[in-house]
């Protein structure tokens, strides 16, 4: 049991560090189920965050003026923080599943490419309403 706790923590351990999957200096191919989670949930949590700051900062100027609204600013950034966390989790989590079984190796570029698809869809069935209808 303690070996297989030891096994775990070093798997951990091995993963890249967030300014190496950010500045892409892994030329690896990432093949284990951990890396491929780690790139895509990162790359999900990044773009999710630099979209509603980019929008959390234009709710706060355009509405800095009004009694209530320039809270919305904080909701939205608040927001672009925590909505990443569970269903991102989720679908990396699937997506490394489905990859990790695959046999060609996916490089950091379409783990990229994974994190900011999971946002881009999200951004897409807020915008368009798709979940109300369900």
């Amino acid at each position: 049991m303690i070996e297989q706790i030891k096994e775990i923590e070093k798997s951990w351990l091995g993963l890249d560090s967030i300014r190496d999957v950010i500045h892409f200096t892994t030329e690896k191919s990432l093949n284990s189920f951990l890396e491929i989670c780690w790139h895509v949930f990162l790359w999900h949590c990044v773009s999710s965050i630099v979209i509603c700051g980019i929008c959390g900062v234009i709710c706060f100027y355009l509405l800095r003026r009004h009694k209530f609204g320039r809270f919305f600013s904080i909701l939205i950034v608040i927001w672009g923080v925590l909505s990443p966390v569970v269903p991102g989790m989720i679908s990396s989590i699937f997506i490394a599943w489905i990859q990790s079984n695959s046999i060609v190796p996916i490089s950091p570029l379409v783990a990229f490419f994974w994190g900011c698809g999971q946002t881009l869809l999200g951004i897409f069935m807020g915008v368009t309403r798709i979940l109300a209808t369900l």
